[in-house]
């Protein structure tokens, strides 16, 4: 692995965090597996990820990605649901015990997935001990916060930061070019795309997530043309970041596009450009041969006027 994807990035976090050898609060991390959560990040202690399960011809198959891909090149019905809300509630319990004073729930948006509702009828059994955050976007953007989240947290960072770095996540961009609406028709995640439906499904669209919720940016003839766009609109967003950015690219089964992709994307961003496989939650609804692209900022800086101690 590069050295600049391993080191924490600890040293951007205000000056005014908790000493070394100071007393800090523990934090757990929670999120879900529609995060793209960088591999790096998912083995550190206090962090736990939940499945969103999929259901393949009515059998749960839980995050099996070749269960999916069987699934769909047999053209079975495929469909997602969220998580019980007692699984987060397992997962809340089990962090408090192990001695975390707090745990902040981070999901994808509420606009997509039932996830973060889930994990609020669990938290109110916990009272103020568990925070549950609607990110308002998904796949990489989510994971990006996440990670941010967890070098923030280790670094001695309060709740209330945390939840403002997860709040900025919105500032990232994400555009997803897939083959057929198909996937998206049937899980019923565009239906606020009803009106030009009739349109797309004869085009290769480009598809953003604005205000947490799925719209159509773009209408190649093409999916090499839906290619050329993604890389055109991360460099688009790159170029016009205020600070240096880190870019990313998902893909569900169509690694060697995703590989070119991110050679061409890579002198623009501040970091090894990350490739990552979409999780089969994303995937489900998607279907195979999709492509997608991330740009957030690298050093997300949240404001801290508020979080700052009183003087003497």
């Amino acid at each position: 692995m590069d050295e600049r994807q391993k080191s924490s990035r600890a040293g951007w976090l205000p000056k005014w965090l908790a000493p070394r050898g100071l007393s800090r609060p523990r934090i757990g991390v929670v999120t879900d597996s529609a995060s793209c959560l960088p591999a790096a990040f998912r083995d550190r202690p206090g962090f736990v990820e939940v499945d969103i399960p999929i259901i393949v011809d009515n059998h749960v198959q839980g995050s099996d990605t070749q269960a999916l891909m069987m699934g769909l090149a047999m053209g079975k019905a495929v469909k997602t649901s969220r998580p019980a809300p007692g699984e987060f509630a397992r997962v809340y319990r089990q962090l408090l015990d192990s001695g975390c004073d707090h745990v902040i729930s981070i999901h994808i948006s509420g606009a997509l997935s039932g996830t973060a509702d889930a994990a609020r009828l669990a938290a109110a059994d916990f009272g103020h001990q568990v925070t549950v955050l609607d990110s308002r976007t998904v796949a990489l953007p989510l994971g990006f916060a996440v990670a941010d989240v967890l070098d923030a947290r280790d670094a001695g960072a309060p709740v209330e930061m945390l939840e403002q770095i997860v709040r900025m996540s919105t500032a990232s961009s994400v555009y997803f070019a897939v083959p057929s609406l198909e996937q998206l028709r049937r899980g019923g995640r565009i239906s606020a795309l009803s009106s030009v439906l009739g349109s797309l499904l004869n085009v290769k669209p480009i598809l953003t997530i604005d205000q947490g919720a799925i719209c159509a940016l773009e209408k190649p003839r093409s999916f090499a043309r839906a290619q050329a766009r993604l890389v055109a609109l991360a460099l688009g967003d790159a170029r016009a970041a205020k600070g240096p950015v880190r870019l990313g690219v998902m893909h569900f089964g169509a690694v060697e596009l995703a590989t070119e992709i991110a050679t061409e994307l890579g002198p623009s961003s501040s970091q090894p450009v990350v490739i990552e496989s979409l999780p089969a939650v994303l995937a489900a609804h998607t279907g195979m041969g999709v492509l997608a692209v991330s740009v957030a900022p690298l050093d997300p800086q949240p404001a801290t006027d508020s979080l700052e101690p009183a003087g003497p």
